[in-house]
């Protein structure tokens, strides 16, 4: 399908606290999973749906972006930037955008990985001469999150906030995706810190306007917690998406230039090996293991469930289990890291234990 001319609005301020530490040095859009920066999981999507013009509404370090996403050639689409002075929240965000779109206007949160069918989502709404729309996506335990619920024809009702379980009466929440009309723009104050969620949708709920929501399938995840973090490798490496890890792959490894596995090594499970990464004798890659460019791993070492950013080193014989290893970080031989997340040049010494005991 071709869209000349549609453009998209990604959402990429946030701070990630409840990521941090890793966070405090990479803004959460660039984490890598799977050894691919999270947002290109979203220019692919943009892509497979003929969207190739893209804005990126930054606040947190936004020269990062710059140098890691550039014009967004290498990606595949053209990127504009507009920064953000103070948080404005994610109303204030889309108003800064205003002037770099036209017409039907898909946005997306920057931290959602998703593999949302954008065309039937765009002609739903177009079919419904909506003003705006919200995807929706289905969730099992309803009481946790703020609810939306819709008409037989998608059309909003109401929002209930952590309902009770006798007040729930569906279990369809905020997707983080929406299409916007050029109009809803101008409807967000300018210059001030806004709501779309909290301010926008209740406002033209209040006021009769076309708000409608689409009900989605498919994959969905919110990467803002180490452990949804960690999920989200989990699900890309093991086929869960639609998604590949950088790489090539042979057999359960994908492996970038230069990256190299020692014939010793066993691989009980998948992994990603980034460029120059070297996995050392007789280690043992468990379950679901992402390893960044150059990163080494020592003879006999254990990697399970693990995420290990650019750099970093884990000594012979120590464990890295369920826990993710920040940029340069260095774990010392036969020390065991366990359900942790270490921040930027952070070092395990030899013998130490991290997390829970064995």
């Amino acid at each position: 399908m071709s869209r000349s001319g549609q453009r998209a609005i990604i959402l990429i301020g946030g701070e990630g606290t409840r990521l941090r530490p890793l966070t405090l040095d990479t803004p959460k859009p660039l984490l890598p999973v799977a050894n691919r920066p999270f947002l290109s999981y979203q220019f692919e999507v943009l892509r497979t749906h003929g969207i190739r013009d893209v804005v990126l509404c930054t606040a947190y370090k936004p020269a990062a972006f710059k140098g890691a996403i550039g014009d967004g050639r290498r990606y595949g689409v053209r990127i504009q930037y507009v920064q953000e002075r103070t948080p404005l929240g994610t109303g204030g965000a889309i108003k800064n955008a205003e002037t770099l779109v036209r017409g039907t206007t898909v946005i997306f949160n920057g931290d959602i990985l998703n593999d949302l069918d954008l065309t039937a989502f765009l002609r739903f709404h177009r079919g419904r001469r909506a003003d705006a729309t919200i995807a929706l996506v289905p969730v099992e335990d309803p009481t946790q999150y703020g609810l939306v619920e819709t008409a037989p024809d998608g059309r909003v009702r109401r929002f209930l906030e952590k309902p009770s379980p006798a007040e729930v009466t569906c279990d369809t929440i905020n997707a983080g995706t929406y299409a916007f009309e050029r109009d809803v723009f101008r409807r967000i104050p300018a210059g001030t810190k806004y709501s779309v969620e909290r301010g926008l949708f209740p406002s033209m709920l209040g006021n009769g306007s076309r708000l409608y929501g689409f009900v989605r399938r498919g994959y969905w995840m919110d990467i803002g917690t180490v452990e949804k973090y960690l999920q989200a490798n989990s699900d890309v490496l093991e086929g869960r998406t639609p998604f590949e890890p950088a790489g090539r792959r042979k057999g359960e490894v994908w492996r970038e230039e230069s990256a190299r596995l020692e014939a010793s090594c066993r691989v009980e499970g998948w992994a990603a090996l980034g460029r120059a990464a070297d996995v050392g004798p007789k280690a043992v890659l468990r379950g679901s293991v992402a390893i960044g460019p150059r990163c080494r791993i020592e003879g006999g070492a254990v990697i399970q469930d693990s995420v290990l950013l650019e750099g970093a080193r884990v000594g012979a014989r120590a464990r890295v289990v369920r826990s993710v290893l920040g940029r340069g970080t260095t774990v010392g031989r036969d020390a065991v890291v366990e359900g942790a997340a270490l921040g930027k040049g952070a070092a395990v010494p030899a013998f130490s234990r991290l997390g829970k005991l064995p």
